[in-house]
C-alpha cells in the first residue's frame, strides 16, 4: 500500500487525542486493532508495512506506534531502528506486537528502541492498559519537552540581561575610572601617584586628591564594604563628598575671610563623613578610610585613620615604618572618634597609602602577602619612581598569586617629596 493510497481513520474526536500507528500485513489485525482503538477515541493510522509506515511517519509522526515484529520485507524491529533514528520534535511510543516470549527476544526488542510488548493474540484491556501507560509517558515527555522550552526561553532572556548588565557594568567602569582622572602629578617640590584597580567591572575602593590653596594638598584612601555596584555607587558618592572641582562642596574644605579655602582637620573631616553616612545615607555599608593634610612646603603631614591599613613611610635611606594606630570604620558607630597624628617628609621620603586588597592578597603558598610582604616589595623596588613602582607592586603581587584577577580591588597613593 503505498502512501496515496495510505488508510486514515478518525472518529471525529478532538486533535489532542494520540495519533497511534497501526503497522502489520495481516489485514485483519489491521482492523481489530484499529477498530478498537477507534472506539476509545484514537486518531488511528494504519500501514500494511514497514517501508510505508516510514512513508506515514515522515508525513504525519504519530504518537505511539503498535508493530507487528514478524512482516515480510522490512520487520518491526528493523522498522523500529529506523523510526528511532527519524528526527521529531518529540518523542514517539513504541510496542512491539509478538508472539515471542523468551527473554533474549524481548532483551533484542528493547535494545533496538522497543518501549513495551504485547503478546499475539492481543486482549482488548491489555491493549487499553499498555496504550494507557505509553500516553502517561508521552505526557511526562511532553511536560518536560514544554519545561525545557521555558527554561530555554529563560535563559536566552537570562543572557539579554546579563548582556545588558555586563555592557552597563562596562560603562560603569569607565565611569568609576574617571574618578581618578589624574594618575599621576607634580605639585612643585611633590610627586603624587595613583593607583585603582577594582577586582570586578567595578569595585569599593577610591584614591584621590584635591588643592588646598597652593602650598597644601589633601590626599584620601577609601574602601567600602562589599564589592560591586553598590559599594562603586557609595565612592561615587563620597568622591564627590572630596572633591577637587567644586571646593564649596567638599566637606574637607571651608572658605577662609580672604575667600580662599582651607583644610579641616583630617580627623574633624572623618567625624563629619562619619555623621552624613549614619544620618543621610540608608546603607548597610561603611568603609576605611586614610586621610592626609599635607604641607608642599614643610614636609608636615597631618593624618586620619579610620581603620584603613597602616600608611608605609620609606625614608630616603630606605628605611620604611608603619604608622597610625588603625581607629574604626566610617559609618558603624555615632559620635566616633577619629585620631590624628602628623608626620614630617624630608627630600627623597616617601608616603603611600593603600588597601588592604594588597597586604591580603593570597600568594602561591595559601598565605597573604601581608605588611611583612609589602616592607619587603618597598624595599626592593625603593629605586622606582611613583609610577614604576605602583606598576612594579601589581606586577609582583600578580606572580605572587598567579594571577592578575585578583580577589580583591587593589588601590594605592603614592606621595613622593
Amino acid at each position: 500500500m503505498d502512501l496515496a493510497a495510505r488508510h486514515t481513520l478518525s472518529a471525529g474526536v478532538s486533535a489532542r487525542r494520540p495519533r497511534i500507528l497501526v503497522v502489520d500485513d495481516s489485514k485483519m489485525q489491521r482492523k481489530i486493532l484499529s477498530a478498537s482503538l477507534l472506539r476509545q477515541g484514537y486518531i488511528v493510522d494504519v500501514a500494511a508495512g514497514g517501508q510505508e509506515a516510514l512513508a506515514l511517519c515522515e508525513a504525519n509522526p504519530p504518537d505511539l506506534v503498535l508493530s507487528d515484529w514478524m512482516m515480510p520485507g522490512m520487520d518491526g524491529l528493523e522498522f523500529c531502528k529506523r523510526f528511532r533514528a527519524m528526527e521529531r520534535d518529540g518523542y514517539g511510543y513504541f510496542i512491539l506486537l509478538t508472539s515471542k516470549s523468551e527473554k533474549g527476544a524481548v532483551a533484542r526488542g528493547l535494545d533496538n528502541g522497543a518501549d513495551d510488548f504485547l503478546t499475539k493474540p492481543v486482549y482488548v484491556d491489555e491493549l487499553r492498559a499498555r496504550i494507557t501507560a505509553g500516553e502517561r509517558i508521552l505526557e511526562m515527555q511532553r511536560q518536560l519537552s514544554e519545561q525545557n522550552r521555558v527554561i530555554s526561553r529563560t535563559l536566552t532572556e537570562l543572557q539579554g540581561l546579563y548582556d545588558a548588565l555586563d555592557n552597563d557594568l562596562i560603562e560603569a567602569k569607565k565611569l568609576q575610572q574617571s574618578l581618578v582622572r589624574d594618575r599621576y602629578r607634580r605639585f612643585g617640590n611633590a610627586d603624587l601617584s595613583l593607583l585603582l584597580r577594582p577586582s570586578g567591572h567595578v569595585g569599593g575602593d577610591l584614591v584621590g586628591f584635591f588643592p588646598v590653596g597652593k602650598t597644601r594638598l589633601g590626599i584620601y584612601a577609601i574602601d567600602v564594604s562589599g564589592h560591586g555596584i553598590s559599594s562603586a555607587l557609595m565612592t561615587a558618592r563620597l568622591a564627590g563628598y572630596l572633591s577637587a572641582t567644586t571646593p564649596d562642596q567638599n566637606v574637607a574644605l571651608y572658605e577662609t575671610e580672604e575667600g580662599a579655602y582651607a583644610m579641616h582637620p583630617p580627623d574633624q573631616v572623618i567625624g563629619r563623613l562619619n555623621r552624613l553616612v549614619l544620618e543621610e545615607m540608608e546603607t548597610e555599608h561603611y568603609f576605611t578610610m586614610l586621610l592626609a593634610d599635607v604641607d608642599l612646603a614643610s614636609g608636615r603631614v597631618r593624618l586620619a585613620q579610620a581603620g584603613h591599613p597602616h600608611p608605609l613611610v620609606q625614608r630616603a635611606d630606605n628605611r620604611i615604618e608603619l604608622i597610625g594606630a588603625g581607629g574604626l570604620p566610617v559609618g558603624l558607630i555615632e559620635d566616633a572618634a577619629f585620631d590624628r597624628f602628623e608626620i614630617d617628609l624630608n627630600k627623597g621620603d616617601r608616603l603611600l597609602l593603600y588597601s588592604d586588597g594588597i597586604t591580603e592578597c593570597p600568594d602561591a603558598g595559601g598565605g597573604f602577602f601581608e605588611e611583612e610582604g609589602l616592607i619587603r616589595l618597598a624595599g626592593d623596588l625603593h629605586h622606582l619612581p611613583g609610577r614604576e613602582f605602583l606598576e612594579a607592586m601589581v606586577w609582583t603581587l600578580a606572580e605572587s598569586t598567579g594571577s592578575e584577577d585578583f580577589p580583591d580591588d587593589i588601590s594605592a597613593a603614592l606621595l613622593e617629596f
